[in-house]
């Protein structure tokens, strides 16, 4: 189902900035037993992109609301009881059409596109057996102004995933032009020497994940020393424990990454058991 401004549609003009400039943003949320998972974490990267993209804002609360009934109506309540049934939805945010050439002023005709769709099942694998990753040779430029935000110029990642597939491997470790890792191809990276963990500082480069955000949360609560930092590929092949997080697949343990190998798992088994309690 695509919703478009609330209607059922199935296109947008030529003319949208999305389509002509990548002008937008979006965020892609778990739906479990007819719930949002993480919703106000997932509002609140989409109002923080808007601001930053300076987009005008839509009605936060009847997206709110059309987002809730959607999840709803894909895990039914009186089904949910007994099921453990999963989807996905996407919410895109398009400045819409208007200005000349680059230029955005005039244009505040805001889109808002709602998809859905199946939720990818070869995750519960994952996150079971857990899964190896290469290391890519491309690298992501540095972009401050755009750090962090789920905007929707991905023609990185989507080149990134090219050399992914090019080479068979499931995802891959992906560095800045300095040779820091910031993220796999899809998901944010996180790993642990002794009680310390760690993840990749995304001021230059990266997506801030609204899972990344949740487990970090999570982490402090447990005890764990967490630090965002700058760290070569070497960093992280010295450690005792390595998963990766994203909203859809929540948390994947590594297994191997350029032949060195990784059986911990203690961070990990006890962060599924506080998974979205707090």
């Amino acid at each position: 189902m695509i919703l478009i401004n609330g209607v059922k549609a199935s296109s947008v003009a030529v003319s949208d900035r999305a389509m002509q400039y990548g002008d937008g943003c979006f965020t892609t949320m778990l739906v479990e037993q007819g719930k949002v998972r993480l919703w106000p974490y997932h509002l609140a990267r989409l109002q923080t992109a808007l601001e930053r993209l300076a987009i005008s804002a839509p009605d936060w609360g009847a997206l709110t609301e059309s987002v809730h009934q959607l999840a709803a109506d894909l895990c039914p309540p009186q089904e949910a009881v007994n099921s453990s049934s999963k989807a996905g939805i996407k919410i895109l945010i398009s400045r819409g059409s208007g200005g000349r050439g680059y230029s955005a002023a005039g244009c505040n005709d805001t889109q808002v596109v709602i998809s859905t769709f199946a939720w990818p099942a070869h995750y519960t694998q994952w996150q079971h057996d857990g899964i190896a990753l290469g290391v890519c040779r491309q690298s992501l430029a540095k972009a401050p102004m755009l750090a962090g935000l789920k905007h929707l110029n991905r023609l990185e990642q989507v080149m990134l995933k090219r050399e992914v597939e090019q080479h068979g491997w499931v995802d891959a470790l992906v560095c800045d032009v300095d040779g820091y890792v910031v993220e796999t191809v899809a998901s944010n990276i996180f790993w642990r020497k002794g009680d310390q963990v760690y993840s990749p500082a995304l001021d230059t480069s990266g997506v801030e994940g609204v899972m990344r955000r949740h487990v970090i949360e999570l982490l402090e609560a447990m005890g764990y020393h967490t630090r965002l930092v700058k760290a070569p590929i070497e960093t992280v092949l010295a450690a005792d424990e390595v998963f990766i997080t994203n909203a859809l697949m929540a948390l994947v343990p590594i297994n191997e990454i350029n032949g060195i190998s990784f059986r911990e798992r203690s961070a990990l088994v006890e962060l599924n058991k506080r998974l979205y309690t707090c």
